[in-house]
């Protein structure tokens, strides 16, 4: 079975193939280009750039600018809405969100993330940016967004505008509120696939979950985490790449009782990495990628969830997302 994946890296844009076992890659583009980020359905491949977002129609042999009307350049994470064609959203740095209905032929920023941000003084701690947005998550009308650092924000109309969730007030502050609040390091947020309240969060104050939509928040795991997959039929089942803090100590690790329990599920690696961990995971069909913050990338089969590094002649890669055959 043949299956392609488009890899966003520090040098550029990578296509990949797997025939069988065999991971080989097939092109790269861009390679004077850092991408950020990158999305791909219906035969299109955004991707995210420090300087705008670039659109392929061709497997990402050739690449036109896609950035008319948005106006912060740096883009940080893409996503789409899975259940709406042409529906695209760009976070940036600083932390604002912008808006494609046409494939990125045009965007609309949404001012009350701006406005969010530059009340609440939202920040980086690794650079001059006024915090950033670098996750989406969709369900129906409901879609979420993490900002770090400033929380969680929520949009009940298919993410044309968007507030703060009940659960985050907007405080930068790293000492972190106490619970029903979340802390506002937030690197990525998912939605459960069964309710639109099931609301799950990796941040830097640990691992949360809410079930009424963001207005509270537990904690099922103090850590240092930026990356989880869900399973889309049983909401207690999690896959989490925790650490002891930034880049320290990083593993990963399930449950299967919705974070009462946590159990080592690194099968072919040395764990715990000394200096990195994971930054996310990327399902793809019955597999699991896992992309390390050194730039690594892992592939597992989700029946085995045994480990092995692919693609090793590719560094410093920061997304990936699967191509349709």
């Amino acid at each position: 079975m043949s299956t392609a994946i488009g890899l966003a890296t520090a040098n550029g844009f990578v296509l990949a193939r797997r025939d069988g076992d065999a991971w080989r890659v097939v092109r790269r583009t861009l390679q004077d280009r850092e991408i950020t980020s990158l999305i791909a359905r219906e035969g299109v491949i955004l991707i995210g750039t420090r300087d705008g977002v670039l659109r392929s129609d061709d497997e990402g042999v050739t690449w036109r600018d896609a950035s008319a009307g948005l106006n912060t350049r740096y883009v940080r994470w893409l996503a789409y809405h899975p259940q709406i064609s042409d529906l695209e959203f760009a976070g940036t740095e600083p932390a604002g969100i912008f808006v494609s209905h046409d494939g990125a032929s045009s965007w609309r920023a949404c001012p009350e993330v701006a406005h969010l941000r530059d009340e609440h003084e939202w920040f980086l701690p690794y650079s001059d940016g006024a915090g950033c947005v670098r996750g989406f998550a969709f369900h129906g009308k409901r879609a979420y967004a993490a900002v770090e650092v400033g929380g969680a924000l929520r949009s009940d109309d298919g993410g044309e505008t968007w507030r703060l969730v009940e659960g985050s007030d907007g405080n930068p502050d790293l000492e972190g509120p106490a619970e029903p609040l979340i802390y506002p390091d937030v690197h990525s947020i998912h939605v459960h696939p069964s309710s639109a309240d099931v609301v799950f969060a990796p941040t830097g104050g640990g691992f949360y979950r809410s079930e009424d939509g963001g207005r509270t928040w537990t904690l099922l795991y103090d850590c240092y985490v930026r990356a989880l997959w869900l399973d889309a039929n049983d909401p207690q089942h999690l896959i989490l790449g925790p650490a002891d803090g930034v880049d320290r100590n990083g593993r990963i690790e399930e449950t299967r009782d919705g974070g009462a329990t946590w159990h080592i599920a690194s099968g072919g690696l040395r764990v715990p990495w000394k200096q990195h961990m994971v930054e996310r995971f990327v399902p793809i069909g019955d597999d699991l990628f896992a992309l390390l913050s050194n730039g690594e990338l892992l592939h597992a089969p989700m029946a085995t969830l045994t480990w092995r590094a692919i693609l090793s002649e590719v560094s410093r890669i920061n997304a990936l997302a699967p191509l349709e055959p």
